[in-house]
């Protein structure tokens, strides 16, 4: 979390992380047509001649409490091949809150295993905290043949405290409710480590409520019944 007093601005870092391919770039183009063009940046994206994300992808979105308090929030992409380490660190680095898009084609099992576990690696080696620092999982692509079971996700779902949501990106499924959990855990981990409400004047349910009501009107009913489920549900390593 970053707080700038002078501009009453309080900025949010999210990363989505994961395997090459497995459309962490996807869910970033499609939050960028769904939200509303009002609160949102330009997207920027840097690519390489096959179209892979080669450093980053970055949007960003911004709105004010009814409190006067502009949020900022930061939206990341990583690269997922393996010969770009060092930026996937570089990019992580700071984050609040984290996304590991996992493939959900079988094919692509050991790809996701290799991915969380670097993840889990350049967190630590950047300060984070793997087992405080959020993290939400969504099971991308499951539109493609040959993917994990529903009854397989669901048993990931019981087995370790990290929200999962299933997805199509390229449809926009399951996008904006990622990042709905995404910054919901985000916020609430920042508000108990830096006192926001106390701080801010900022508690939680302003802070979503504003969220929804400025960034996804066309959403936010949805949204709003999905982030009172709390905690659940749940997910595992991919």
């Amino acid at each position: 979390m970053q707080y700038n007093p002078g501009q009453r601005e309080l900025t949010l870092k999210v990363v989505y992380y994961g395997p090459a391919l497995s459309g962490k770039t996807t869910n970033l183009q499609m939050l960028h047509q769904l939200l509303d063009p009002q609160v949102r940046g330009r997207l920027m994206s840097l690519d390489t001649a096959d179209d892979r994300t080669l450093f980053f992808d970055l949007l960003p979105v911004f709105f004010h409490t009814y409190g006067g308090l502009k949020i900022k929030i930061k939206v990341y992409t990583v690269p997922g091949q393996v010969m770009h380490h060092s930026t996937r660190r570089i990019v992580l680095s700071g984050a609040d809150a984290v996304a590991f898009i996992a493939d959900s084609q079988l094919s692509e099992t050991r790809a996701n295993t290799d991915a969380w576990n670097s993840m889990i690696e350049n967190m630590r080696e950047t300060a984070l905290d793997p087992t405080a620092t959020p993290v939400v999982l969504q099971f991308n692509k499951r539109d493609m043949p040959h993917v994990r079971s529903d009854a397989d996700i669901d048993a990931l779902r019981a087995s370790a405290p990290h929200q999962i949501f299933t997805a199509t990106a390229i449809r926009g499924e399951g996008v904006l409710e990622t990042l709905c959990s995404l910054l919901q855990q985000a916020f609430r981990r920042v508000a108990q480590q830096h006192d926001v409400e106390a701080t801010f004047g900022l508690g939680e349910a302003e802070f979503l409520r504003t969220f929804l009501e400025r960034l996804a009107p066309a959403h936010a009913d949805r949204l709003a019944s999905l982030l009172a489920m709390g905690d659940a549900p749940r997910g595992g390593t991919p």
